[in-house]
């Protein structure tokens, strides 16, 4: 969008604020984020949300707006400019909703940014682990209270198990002779693993784990860090819903115990980071552990076990649907992501006593 229309879309928001320029930000791979500068600081961040994506944008912005008056709350006592800091903050458009629909259909957002502050795609040292572990399990704990039925549901069944598979199973049935072929192994490692993968669906439907305001996208990068490398803020809220702590554990776990980057084909490489999810494991404990209960506290390494897991299966299932959700580069590339997954579970597992 040029500088005119995304200007004119800033100023549907009470801001009180005078655009001055755009910059577009590159780090997000769904929605398109701008940075906006203005006169005086504050600057913003304008985002238009993928609504290809997300089915129901008002929900998903309710959500967002929720949890950060929840947290607002929570951390009151906070001086106001480290309180924005701290929490993400969104600007009502003049027409009182938190977004601003246009007339091609499409929704946009705007918060406060939050400058002087920086952001890690891997992680490169057991402190930032550690770090990144209480801030997220700080967002839990602070969460914990919310009252889930205020939340929507933004993407139905996203982390559950008994769904990813039947999609596996459907694939499978599918799949030309020559893919089913060249993944014969990996489909073989997936049906072993099948029992022990469907441990925590079966415990979440039972209520034996209970729901809570889980993220849904932990990745080291959606946090904010100081320039001291201190946890900042839990920021790219848009999948916040109703889950199980383990969701949120093991996803972290996933993307900064792998020595290897998601798209490693040389699985020499790819090794599961022991002294990081110590780190971490502790950092999050801190934050969180006195409100586990003894089951929660009890699989959440299986946790870590099972968000590696669903991540290869989807990789598997969309390798054996030719290749339908995910971007690919080339042919294999869908089925060489769901070897670095499973090689990243099986030096997980060979390394579980140390973890304990």
């Amino acid at each position: 969008m040029n500088h005119n229309q995304l200007e004119y879309i800033f100023n549907q928001f009470k801001h009180n604020a005078v655009f001055e320029s755009v910059q577009e930000l590159v780090s997000g791979h769904i929605n398109d984020t701008y940075l906006i500068q203005t006169t005086n600081k504050p600057y913003y961040i304008l985002q238009k949300i993928n609504h290809t994506v997300f089915k129901d944008v008002p929900g998903l912005v309710s959500n967002k707006v929720l949890i950060s008056q929840h947290l607002q709350h929570k951390l009151k006592h906070l001086p106001k400019n480290e309180l924005f800091r701290r929490v993400l903050s969104f600007i009502s458009s003049k027409t009182e909703n938190f977004y601003f629909k246009n007339e091609d259909g499409c929704y946009w957002n705007l918060m406060r940014y939050i400058d002087d502050s920086i952001t890690f795609e891997t992680v490169n040292s057991a402190h930032i682990a550690y770090e990144a572990g209480k801030l997220f399990g700080n967002f839990l704990n602070l969460t914990s209270d919310f009252e889930l039925t205020k939340l929507t549901t933004v993407i139905p069944k996203f982390h559950d198990m008994s769904f990813r598979y039947s999609q596996f199973e459907e694939a499978l049935q599918k799949a030309s002779q020559e893919r089913l072929d060249l993944a014969k192994n990996q489909i073989l490692l997936v049906q072993e693993l099948k029992e022990e993968m469907h441990i925590l669906q079966r415990l979440k439907e039972s209520g034996d784990i209970r729901l809570r305001v889980t993220h849904n996208d932990t990745k080291v990068s959606n946090a904010l860090f100081t320039q001291g490398n201190k946890g900042l803020c839990v920021i790219d809220t848009d999948t916040i819903m109703p889950g199980i702590i383990h969701y949120d554990f093991g996803d972290a776990i996933r993307s900064i115990c792998n020595t290897g980057e998601e798209d490693e084909i040389n699985l020499d490489l790819v090794k599961f980071n022991v002294s990081y999810y110590k780190a971490y494991a502790k950092g999050f404990l801190e934050q969180i552990g006195d409100s586990l209960s003894e089951i929660e506290t009890k699989y959440l390494l299986l946790g870590a076990k099972s968000m590696i897991f669903i991540m290869a299966i989807r990789f598997l299932t969309d390798y054996l649907n030719n290749d339908i959700y995910y971007k690919t580069k080339y042919l294999e590339h869908n089925l060489n992501r769901s070897k670095n997954q499973l090689k990243l579970l099986q030096s997980l597992t060979n390394q579980e006593k140390e973890l304990a």
